[in-house]
Parts: C-alpha cells; structure tokens; sequence
C-alpha cells in the first residue's frame, strides 16, 4: 500500500511533487492547507484536533493517499500511517525562488493579483524555517524525518524533486 507524505518548507516543491504523484498514482491526494484552515474563515486555524479528525477521515475511507504539508502537528499524524515519507529540505534561496515562480493557485487566491499581494509576506516567512519554533519549523520537519522508521528520502535540490518517481 503506497501512503505517501510529502513536508517542507513553504515553496519546497512538496505540493508539485504531491500533485505529479497524485496524478500518476491515481492516488487520493489531502493538501493539509485544507484541513489546516477554516475555510469560512481563511485566516482562522482549525483545532488541532479537528485537523486530525480530517486526516483520520482521509486516511480511513482510502487505502492508498499522498498527504502533503508544512504543519509540524498535522504531518506527525499523518506520518503514523506512512509507508514512504519525502522531506523536501532544499534550502531558503531554492524556495525563495520557488515562491516567485509559483503558478497562481486558484484554490487559495481569487486571481494571480492576490496570490502576488502576499508574496513579499511569503518570502519573509519563509527565511525564518531555520530559526523558527513553531509548528512550522526546521526544527520540528527534521525531528519527523529522523524519526520515522520507514522508508524516507531527503530531498535537497530542485533537480533532485524532479528526479523523484513514484516508490510501489
């Protein structure tokens, strides 16, 4: 059974490499954005437990998924049912250029001008992975991936991410 989680730093590459296993695998696919979030409230954090009520629904009703995120307490869920685990950890300046190279993204931003309104705030955001503390942290991602006991990869560059194929 492939269950597959993909984690890292905003801009990563973990939702593209996500998406291309979704679309090869035909696997069910959970951005965690989407549980993350409310989505009445797009700025408002559901409970963590909320979340991992979602998650547990997702990983219930499909045998196989790829799951895909940044949040520390939502991958150590989701992680608990993995068979493969891809650290996407390829540094601040690949994912600074990642983010500004991102297409638009429709499911989060009503057009391109919104998605770009944010994206200095996303930037700024994303050079403090390495010193943060909270749940979106180096810290805690490397914690994950030294953990895990199944099968992992760290992926370290751009060039590496398109190199990935599908493990079965």
């Amino acid at each position: 059974m492939n269950r597959v989680v993909f984690f890292g730093n905003s801009g990563s590459g973990k939702s593209s490499s996500a998406r291309k296993f979704a679309k090869e695998s035909h696997h069910p696919h959970l951005d965690l954005d989407e549980v993350a979030w409310k989505q009445s409230e797009p700025s408002v954090r559901h409970s963590i437990q909320e979340s991992v009520s979602a998650i547990d629904a997702f990983c219930n009703i499909n045998p196989c998924w790829i799951i895909e995120g940044c949040y520390a307490s939502l991958i150590s869920k989701a992680v608990q049912e993995a068979s493969v685990l891809y650290f996407m950890n390829v540094g601040i300046e690949t994912c600074i250029s990642n983010c500004k190279a991102r297409p638009w993204e429709p499911g989060k931003y009503p057009n391109r001008e919104a998605q770009d309104k944010n994206l200095q705030m996303l930037i700024d955001w994303v050079k403090q992975y390495e010193i943060r503390s909270d749940d979106y942290s180096l810290h805690l991602h490397r914690d994950i991936y030294d953990k895990f006991r199944g099968r992992k990869f760290e992926i370290t560059s751009n060039a590496k991410a398109s190199q990935l194929r599908l493990l079965v």
